[in-house]
């Protein structure tokens, strides 16, 4: 007969082992619902490949929804988990104030929030962030066109969507940092093309039109979707050799393929896998530990020739 202690550690390891392996059966049970506002745009594409991966490494159980640039479609989405009553919320929302009614649902339900790349105005609490300074990423965009034309330059600026606060912080970079250059540096046409390659063509066709015989200096594209656009209309117009640079914003592969071979001039890193990887690990932790979300914001990096190699997806690139 083995002693009485060796029986009592014998079934406290069991009993460990049950709590651990319960533990692990309902870490694979935790749903999270991640909604994004278009899986229509690379960079949404490239932010849900990474968090899957991440997802799979902390053995969660991951559902990507896609808000289609709708805001009634991602208030739906929204409404949809909140009834399911999922573990947590990753929101990229299609606009600021529309969407806090739908996280205020969440909220109300205890379902812990967080949102990525473009945060939430009006709820009821504070809902924890992760994204880019856009504000910061607007800046260095108007400071390099300035580096590059010193003695002044006509500036176009294409924006994104309207509500987005993500394009309302960029355009606010561009706008205090031209006004700061002084009257030698003029935005002589700002319209939005809604993030879209298609309509960033359209809308610079449009522009290099009414500015026959005067073609801008400098294209700010609000995302390197639309500044890809706006160089097949410089190309389509015939102004390839006139000069005129553009800068994108999000360092996507096909952007940084035109930095890299000189038909682009810069374009701004914001490392969507990085962003996503932080917002869903501090999740997971609220959820399992009750550990605090905090905002995070991440530093964003001017992609140049020169630094290329800095690039988040420069492997990509051929």
């Amino acid at each position: 007969m083995k002693p009485i202690f060796e029986n009592f550690a014998s079934k406290a390891a069991l009993a460990a082992a049950l709590i651990a392996a319960a533990a692990a059966v309902h870490a694979r049970d935790e749903k999270i619902v991640a909604s994004f506002h278009s899986m229509a745009e690379p960079f949404f594409v490239e932010m849900a490949k990474h968090a899957r991966i991440e997802a799979k490494r902390l053995g969660v159980h991951l559902v990507v929804v896609d808000g289609q640039s709708s805001s009634p479609e991602q208030m739906a989405n929204i409404e949809n988990a909140v009834s399911q009553g999922v573990a947590g919320i990753i929101m990229a929302p299609n606009d600021a104030r529309s969407l806090a009614y739908a996280a205020d649902d969440a909220i109300d339900e205890h379902i812990p929030l967080i949102t990525v790349d473009r945060d939430l105005i009006g709820t009821t609490t504070p809902v924890p962030h992760v994204g880019a300074d856009n504000v910061a990423g607007g800046r260095m965009m108007a400071e390099l066109a300035a580096k590059t034309f010193p003695d002044g330059a006509d500036i176009v600026i294409l924006l994104g969507q309207p509500g987005s606060n993500t394009a309302d912080d960029r355009a606010r970079g561009m706008h205090e940092t031209i006004a700061r250059l002084g009257p030698k540096y003029r935005i002589v046409a700002e319209q939005t093309a809604n993030w879209a390659r298609d309509q960033g063509l359209t809308v610079t066709q449009n522009i290099l039109t009414a500015l026959t015989g005067h073609p801008p200096n400098v294209i700010l594209g609000s995302n390197d979707d639309m500044a890809l656009g706006a160089l097949e209309a410089i190309a389509q117009a015939g102004l390839r050799n006139a000069g005129i640079q553009v800068i994108g914003f999000d360092a996507i592969p096909d952007a940084l393929a035109r930095v890299k071979h000189g038909e682009m001039l810069a374009t701004v890193e914001q490392d969507p896998g990085r962003q996503v990887r932080t917002a869903l690990d501090a999740l997971v932790a609220n959820i399992r530990e009750q550990t605090p979300m905090h905002s995070v914001a991440i530093a964003p990096i001017l992609i140049t020739r020169d630094n290329l190699g800095d690039a988040a997806r420069i492997g990509e690139v051929k």
